[in-house]
């Protein structure tokens, strides 16, 4: 009888691993195709600037893609949630073409966004394929779209432990079994080993001096990261704004990114810039070594939140990084700290506070600027975390732990003052 057990576990365990390596390998190599294709449509968009007139043009394909043909994955990122909650259906695969090249035309035209989103939706949906394939039921398939997160996120930033924490924080620690955990970690190293097989580059950062560890370095620490996380709260809210004011105000979908686009162009040749739109990676660079403007941060997030609630397509992500980074880079002028470490801290803890998910962010933090600036980077996420607000960029996030407990003391004590 434990002979047969242990057989039949084993088989199980096979079959698993099985998975990873294909989910892995397919993620990988979507998201590098992917990271490839950003950098060629962005050097176009960069070369000729005159094409941002085009984005109502690009606004209007994303649109009427989207509404004759992907309704049901319009949702992007919290219909990966909302599956993983409550399971219904399996994703349609068509989610993964359709954002791809909607966040493609995004950026080849001009749109403010990230990729963070794609890279996670054509995981999930990849992912998800293997539902039916395999004959999984409701419980398996929630491991199966946190292996598609997993993948996509590691893939697409090369930081594996940051993508498989980032898939479990995400859908929240309590609801994991240990074989998904296990399961995560596996196939977000098999999905990043997938990409540096492809030999695609990803950008690398650093922090190269730290203060000493005092009671003065820990206040100047603890006040910045507060207004990390308000900066979180404002990038959010922001976002969710506009789109409830283009859902509003335009009625017919494909009209929202046409009507957007004509006045993010028009912005873009007012303001006589393009730094603001993109991914904006050479300015989160520069952020590390250069202090930045104080009105940098304000100006992406008004970009971003505009072009996402429009309805074109991408991430959060990259945006969120953009935003700390500048943040922090322009708090350098006022906080004796170095620039790179409040770079560093606000590239994380904006993220962090936005996602609801500082373990994930931390880690990231020490995969991308290494393990000697931890306890900042730790302090920073867990501190935007809390005071970021209890809304994050998920609509569809179940948001528990002890940010929603204290959240919920908050307003009970208001309910109570009132």
């Amino acid at each position: 009888m434990n002979l047969e057990k242990t057989k039949k576990n084993s088989l199980l365990l096979l079959q698993w691993i099985f998975i990873c390596i294909l989910i892995g390998i397919i993620s990988g190599s979507a998201s590098a195709f992917f990271l490839v294709s950003l950098e060629w449509v962005t050097q176009i968009r960069e070369n000729h600037n005159w094409i941002i007139w085009l984005l109502p043009i690009g606004g209007l394909i994303i649109g009427l893609g989207y509404h004759y043909w992907g309704k049901s994955v319009v949702k992007g990122n919290n219909l990966l949630l909302e599956e993983y909650e409550n399971p219904q259906k399996i994703i349609p695969l068509k989610m993964a073409p359709l954002v791809l090249f909607g966040t493609l035309i995004t950026h080849l035209f001009g749109g403010s966004a990230g990729r963070e989103g794609t890279a996670v939706q054509m995981g999930g949906a990849i992912a998800d394929q293997f539902t039916k394939l395999f004959q999984l039921d409701a419980s398996e398939r929630k491991t199966i779209l946190i292996l598609g997160i997993s993948a996509g996120f590691a893939s697409i930033f090369g930081t594996p432990l940051a993508g498989a924490l980032f898939a479990l924080e995400v859908v929240y620690f309590s609801k994991i079994n240990l074989k998904s955990i296990f399961l995560s970690f596996l196939v977000a190293y098999i999905a990043y080993f997938t990409v540096e097989l492809w030999h695609v580059k990803h950008t690398p950062y650093a922090i190269p001096f730290l203060p000493e560890n005092n009671f003065t370095t820990l206040f100047w620490v603890i006040l910045v990261s507060i207004l990390f996380g308000l900066a979180a709260m404002l990038f959010s809210r922001s976002t969710h704004f506009w789109g409830h004011l283009f859902s509003k105000t335009i009625s017919f979908p494909p009209l929202r990114p046409f009507v957007g686009g004509c006045f993010i162009a028009l912005a873009v040749y007012f303001i006589g810039t393009t730094k603001y739109i993109g991914l904006g990676v050479p300015m989160i660079v520069d952020a590390f070594s250069n202090p930045n403007a104080s009105y940098d941060f304000l100006l992406k997030i008004l970009f971003t939140g505009f072009t996402l609630g429009a309805g074109f397509k991408g991430g959060e992500v990259t945006p969120l990084f953009f935003v700390g980074a500048t943040l922090g880079s322009a708090l350098s002028l006022f906080v004796p700290l170095p620039i790179a470490l409040l770079a560093g801290m606000g590239f994380v803890a904006v993220f962090s506070g936005a996602t609801h998910t500082p373990i994930a962010c931390t880690v990231m933090g020490l995969e991308l600027f290494g393990i000697e600036s931890g306890i900042f980077i730790g302090l920073a996420c867990s501190i935007a975390y809390f005071s970021s607000g209890s809304v994050g960029i998920y609509n569809s996030q179940i948001v528990k732990g002890a940010k929603y407990h204290l959240y919920q003391k908050l307003k009970r004590k208001n309910t109570d003052f009132l």
